[in-house]
């Protein structure tokens, strides 16, 4: 196929699913009303709650919700040959992906914007508020670990990276200060800091900054420390904006270099429904690729972070609906760059060796951008800067969601927990001693399945909000029941894996440990992260129990004038 074509089926599925399925939606069965007061207005804190303009929202959503996920999901995807991998982007993004973003926004705004954990107690249970909050809590840690340990290698490794990360610090702090107290024009701001920022990327070629894992990983996570007890207004949603442009302009860049250059791709279209030793093509796949397709994680910024910011409620398409179909794109970019970059399966394969999904999307968007005319040094300076900036933005926003997950919690019984700054500080401390002990590695091997159970349940809240107003709620629902059974089964297989296969290996001398771990270390690591996931698996389970016999109830009342309301 020629990725030319690729791109325009995406684009195709983006705009028929933006102005048919969810302007339909929005206008029939959710009914946006542009004249309700939104909790951002209502119960304006200037710290989470603040009206904010629906185009430096969309920065600041798209940017939230896109993390790595777009971009290792997709090619570590195309195992399973590039057809599945484009087949998934498109069809979850219509059905799923883009209506638990909008609905789980939506169902913030529509109750004082509420977090999943307030909403759970009320929709579901006082028992499914605690689990849904452990699972959070444990779900979060997880990306805090891996994107911790991916950033700090990435800064390590790639010299060039440091100072474009410094200075996107800068230019955030400065476009918050410039738009909300200097009240300055915010597309002039826009346009000075990101040609600052683009500058930062520059001198980060002529001036490179090196430095030990150590510090980095330090560095880090006092960037992640600063997004979670500041403002949001001051850090996490400017350097957020701004970081958006710098990354929209990597997928102008690399769409254009696909037209330009239309590259036909290499690799197979399908290779196998288990191309390894357990990799199935169902369930794997649609663990796999999460961010692009469907991710739990949207859930939360759409919930506890642009709900709680959202104008108008005219606005809630735009943001949420409209960020989703745009990750998709960059998805479907990401399966270009692995299936047309490279000459075969042989050179993909050794680029994933050498460097992992990182150094394929930088050799691969330094190759689309080389269409253009820019440079190698600049092409590949500038893919390993979008893809620090794509993890280290997202963990600012972990931490803070940690920090609040925390205190609803166990705040109630252990008050200093909910502290901002010792919470965020115990939420790094976790990430930071996963990452040194190596427990990361096992524990990330969860990831998908649990980011993907998370999407599940953010769909049964806003199902069981649906009936409780007598909306239509099949559009919710059932996709919830494909993506529960999905991630459940994806979970045990993984969980399985980890406990009575990796670990009885390494025990009987049949496999080795990671490099620079000890047996033990690798042992109690597969135990570690097994134990995690049977914990995710129980808690999921009782979710979904209470929430799907609620669910039931409320379908079989009929009449949501019949329901018990806020209070009762």
């Amino acid at each position: 196929m020629n990725s030319a074509v690729a791109l325009v089926g995406a684009l195709v599925v983006a705009f028929a699913g933006y102005y048919l399925y969810a302007a339909r939606m929005d206008r029939t069965v959710v009914k946006a009303d542009p004249k309700r007061t939104t909790p951002a207005k209502m119960y304006m804190d200037g710290v989470d709650f603040i009206p904010t303009g629906r185009h430096v929202l969309f920065g600041y959503q798209f940017k939230s919700i896109a993390a790595l996920g777009p971009i290792t999901g997709p090619i570590i995807a195309v195992q399973w040959g590039w057809l599945p991998a484009l087949l998934w982007l498109g069809i979850g993004v219509f059905v799923l992906g883009w209506v638990q973003d909008y609905t789980s926004a939506m169902l913030t705004i529509r109750n004082d914007g509420q977090s999943f954990g307030a909403l759970s107690y009320r929709l579901i249970s006082p028992r499914a508020r605690g689990t849904l909050m452990a699972f959070i809590y444990f779900y979060l840690i997880l990306i805090v670990a891996a994107f911790g340990k991916i950033v700090a290698d990435m800064l390590t490794q790639s010299p060039v990276v440091p100072f474009a990360i410094l200075s996107l610090m800068l230019t955030g702090v400065l476009a918050g200060q410039a738009i909300y107290r200097g009240k300055m024009d915010i597309l002039l701001v826009t346009l000075v800091m990101v040609v600052l920022s683009l500058g930062g990327i520059w001198l980060g070629t002529k001036f490179q900054l090196a430095a030990s894992t150590d510090v980095w990983l330090l560095f880090t996570l006092f960037f992640c420390y600063l997004g979670a007890v500041l403002p949001i207004w001051s850090y996490a949603q400017p350097v957020n904006y701004i970081s958006f442009y710098l990354v929209a302009l990597g997928i102008l860049g690399a769409m254009v270099g696909v037209f330009v250059g239309h590259p036909n791709f290499s690799l197979p279209s399908f290779t196998a429904f288990s191309p390894a030793a357990g990799q199935y093509l169902w369930p794997l796949l649609f663990v796999t690729i999460a961010c692009g397709a469907v991710s739990g994680w949207h859930s939360l910024v759409s919930s506890s972070g642009t709900g709680r910011q959202i104008e108008s409620e005219a606005d809630v398409k735009y943001v949420a609906a409209g960020a989703m179909f745009t990750e998709m794109v960059m998805g479907v970019l990401a399966v270009i760059i692995a299936a047309a970059t490279f000459a075969n399966k042989a050179g993909f394969g050794n680029a994933l060796k050498a460097g992992g999904p990182a150094n394929v999307f930088n050799v691969g968007m330094s190759s689309l951008l080389g269409y253009l005319g820019i440079s190698k040094a600049f092409g590949v300076a500038f893919a390993g800067a979008m893809y620090a900036i794509l993890a280290i933005t997202v963990m600012q926003l972990v931490v803070r969601f940690m920090r609040v997950a925390g205190k609803e919690l166990v705040g109630e019984r252990f008050p200093l927990i909910g502290n901002m700054h010792f919470g965020s500080l115990i939420a790094l401390f976790l990430g930071w001693a996963l990452i040194k002990t190596g427990t990361w590695q096992y524990i990330w091997t969860l990831f998908g399945g649990s980011n993907q159970l998370m999407a599940s349940l953010a769909l049964l809240l806003a199902s069981i909000w649906l009936r409780r107003e007598g909306r239509a709620s099949g559009w919710t629902f059932y996709p919830m029941l494909f993506m529960l059974v999905t991630t459940l089964s994806a979970l045990t297989l993984t969980a399985y894996n980890l406990a009575f296969v990796n670990a009885p290996k390494l025990l009987a001398g049949t496999a080795k440990p990671p490099a620079g771990q000890t047996l033990a270390m690798a042992v109690g690591g597969n135990y570690v992260a097994a134990a995690i996931g049977a914990f995710l698996i129980m808690a999921a389970l009782i979710l979904a129990y209470d929430g799907i016999r609620v669910y039931l109830q409320l379908r079989g009342q009929g009449s949501a004038a019949s329901l018990p309301q806020q209070g009762d």
